[in-house]
Order: C-alpha cells, then sequence, then structure tokens
C-alpha cells in the first residue's frame, strides 16, 4: 500500500488582482499618471484661451467658437474619468471622443492648429483604458482623421508653381504627426509595462510577506506541538514512572529496606533518563541544527547518536554534488531526525537504510526501515508525519510513504533545488 502526497504549489494570483485593479474606473485621485492630466489641462488651456482671441483673418477664425470651446471643455472633462471595466463603455468613450475633435479640427478656426495635439491626448488616453489591438486601432483612427480634417481645411485654390509645395508640406506634416502617435504610443507602452511590472512586484511581496507570515506561525505552531509531544511521550512517561517508584520506596522503607533501595535505584534512573531528553529536546531546539557543519556531517552525527542509543548502525548513502540552500539544509535533517526518532519509539527496527543524493533539478532522500510498519490509513495524521510532510511541501517537494504492518517503513522526499543552482 503506497500513500502519496503531491505539492500543490500557490500560484500568484496576477491575473486576479490586475482585473480588480483595472476595474475602478480612473478618476483624478487614482489617476496613474497625474502629470497627463496637468499636460492635457495645459494644452486645453491654451486651445481655449486662442479660440476667445479675436482674428483679423477670416480663413482663420472659427466658425463657431462656442461650440469648439463647449468641445474642448468636454473633452477636458472626459479625462476625469476614463472607464477601465466595461469594453462597450470604452468603445463608446472614445468614439465621443473622436467626434468632439473631429468637430474641434473642422469648425475650430485658427484653434484647429492645436488639434494634432489632442490627437496625441486621445492616443494617450487609450492606452489608460485599451489593451494593445485597442491601442492600435485608436492611433490609426487618429491619423486617419488627421489626414481627412487636414484635408477638409487646406485651400482650394492655389497656384500651379504652390501645388507642389503645398504637398511637400502636407506629406511632411501629416509623416511628422504619424511619427510622433506612434512615438507617443510605444512610449506608453513602455511606461505601463514597467508600471504594471511595479504592481506585479508589490503585489508578489505582499504575497510572499503573508505566506512568510504564515509560515512563521505554524513553524512556531508545529515547534510547540513537538515539545509537547516530546514532553507526554518521554518526559511524561519517565516523571510517571519516577513516581511510582519512590512511592513503592517510601511504602516498603519500613518493612522491606533492601527492596527499597531496588525502587531508589530504579527512580535515579529515570531521573538520568528524564534529564537526557530534557537535554536533547533542548539540543533540537535550535535555530540551526547544522551550525557551520555541511548537512553530510550533521547527519552522520546524528546516525552516530541513534548508534549509540539504540545499538543499531543505519546504513548510508549519501552523495551531494551541489550543497542546497540553508532552509533545504534544515528541512532535511529535521525530517531525518524525525524519522530516526519515530523508528526509535515505534518501529523497534534492526535494520535502517538512509539514502541521500542530489542533482542539477532536485534532491532525493529515502529512508527505510524493517520494523514493525503500520497502517496508513490510520496513521496519517501524527505530528512527526505531519511535520515531515509540512517541511517537504513548503519547499514545494514531493512527500511519500509506503509502509504496512509487519513490513516496515519507507519514507520518500524529493524537493526542487532552485534554478541558480543549475
Amino acid at each position: 500500500m503506497t500513500f502519496q502526497i503531491s505539492h500543490d504549489s500557490e500560484i500568484a494570483t496576477f491575473n486576479l488582482n490586475s482585473k480588480i485593479l483595472m476595474s475602478r474606473p480612473i478618476q483624478f485621485n487614482n489617476h496613474p499618471f497625474r502629470f497627463l492630466l496637468y499636460l492635457e489641462w495645459i494644452l486645453l488651456t491654451l486651445a481655449i484661451s486662442t479660440s476667445m482671441l479675436p482674428e483679423h483673418s477670416p480663413r482663420l477664425a472659427s466658425k463657431f467658437p462656442e461650440l469648439t470651446i463647449g468641445c474642448l471643455i468636454v473633452f477636458g472633462l472626459m479625462g476625469l474619468r476614463l472607464p477601465t471595466s466595461n469594453q462597450k463603455n470604452k468603445i463608446i468613450y472614445t468614439a465621443i471622443e473622436i467626434l468632439l475633435l473631429l468637430l474641434i479640427g473642422l469648425y475650430g478656426g485658427k484653434t484647429a492648429r492645436l488639434f494634432p495635439f489632442l490627437y496625441l491626448i486621445l492616443v494617450t488616453r487609450s492606452c489608460l483604458i485599451f489593451q494593445l489591438y485597442g491601442r492600435l486601432v485608436v492611433t490609426g483612427m487618429s491619423f486617419a482623421l488627421f489626414l481627412i480634417t487636414l484635408n477638409a481645411r487646406s485651400p482650394r485654390r492655389l497656384q500651379p508653381q504652390d501645388i507642389e509645395k503645398f504637398r511637400f508640406f502636407t506629406f511632411n506634416t501629416a509623416l511628422l504627426f504619424g511619427l510622433s502617435l506612434l512615438f507617443v504610443l510605444l512610449l506608453m507602452n513602455t511606461v505601463l509595462s514597467e508600471r504594471q511590472s511595479r504592481e506585479k512586484l508589490a503585489i508578489a511581496n505582499e504575497q510572499l510577506r503573508q505566506y512568510a507570515l504564515r509560515i512563521e506561525n505554524q513553524a512556531t505552531l508545529e515547534e510547540r506541538n513537538r515539545i509537547a509531544r516530546e514532553i507526554h511521550d518521554s518526559l511524561g512517561h519517565s516523571l510517571t514512572a519516577l513516581n511510582l517508584q519512590l512511592e513503592t520506596a517510601l511504602k516498603l522503607w519500613q518493612s522491606n529496606p533492601t527492596k527499597a533501595q531496588v525502587f531508589l535505584a530504579r527512580a535515579k534512573e529515570l531521573g538520568s533518563k528524564a534529564l537526557k531528553d530534557v537535554r536533547q529536546s533542548v539540543s533540537a531546539m535550535r535555530t540551526n541544527p547544522l551550525q557551520d557543519k555541511s548537512l553530510a556531517q550533521a547527519i552522520a552525527i546524528l546516525l552516530d547518536d541513534f548508534h549509540r542509543a539504540h545499538g543499531v548502525i543505519p546504513i548510508s548513502r549519501i552523495n551531494i554534488d551541489n550543497p542546497p540552500p540553508t532552509e533545504i539544509n534544515i528541512a532535511v535533517y529535521r525530517i531525518i531526525q524525525e524519522s530516526l526518532t519515530n523508528i526509535s519509539k515505534y518501529a523497534n527496527a534492526t535494520e535502517i537504510i538512509l539514502e541521500l543524493t542530489t542533482t542539477k533539478n532536485s534532491l532525493y532522500l529515502m529512508i527505510q526501515d524493517n520494523g514493525r510498519g503500520f497502517d496508513i490509513q490510520q496513521n496519517t495524521t501524527g505530528f512527526g508525519l505531519q511535520s515531515m510532510r509540512d517541511r517537504t511541501l513548503a519547499l514545494g517537494g514531493d512527500f511519500n510513504i509506503n509502509s504496512n504492518p509487519g513490513s516496515g517503513c519507507q519514507i520518500t522526499v524529493e524537493l526542487p533545488l532552485p534554478r541558480f543552482m543549475k
């Protein structure tokens, strides 16, 4: 029977967080680029002021100055609230903007001299509300409308010698304006990409901080539970037996002093054992059990201590080509330590095999004994197994147990190694 737990890594929900951030309409208080608003207001103020000044040339005079001013004001106010959640609202919003700019270009008189800059504002706004495809469409429409408006306002009667000059001037103006639109589009795409990267990084940092806090709290709770179990299983048992031995010795002290001394001697042994258990628990609680030792050296000391305490010589095969980082070393050490503790308390094994190997991509650990084994279906929630499982999953690995009553137990752990080690 095999019991396997696969790691389900937590995927950062960047897309969901981005949708939440982008679902709110962009207003003045949450506008991503305040300087764009200020630039819009400067250009619009200049355009309104120009339309209000008297013009001596009839050709440059505005046909409908009130309409021009109204369109400029509405266009400016629309910049205070950009839609970002509904595609239909985005299209309607952009269509209204294009209509306003078309009216300004056709009837704005000398104000029309500034309308190419207003198209630049249109492109920058489209970058804030559309994805790349929508931005390209709006940029293309802006350029097309510019050509239409430029053609509508061009003089109809020209001298033959001026036609070529006018065509050259129109071509240069259109080319310059097209390059300006392309530059603004590329610049906004770059700025927005950089801003999205910062937002994703901020979200990732916050998620990492929250995850680190959870791991820290979980580790603290696990350590408390482990200490509680150690006290209950070892120290508590020893002190209970010690108390029974002392009570028996007191009862026999008057009637049978010789037998009472036997119980006192046994009580002394139990006291020594309790003191040893306390020292082992304190030693196991150290933050870094390796203490400037390599993982192979720390494991060798651990196996040697196990041999001296229980008389069983573990067979170890350790092949570490790439030394793992500290957090992986500590996790592997604790898993081996917990496995040996469980074997000593419950397995009654006479043979233990430990294998530890590393590759470019992963670390593989196997601990096998020939002890009593157990029913996995009834023994999967103990603290020892849960602790090893949690340590493995926290590092993105796989934790497996294979055991049956009377056929020993095999624990395998596979941990991915960081890329920078490859």
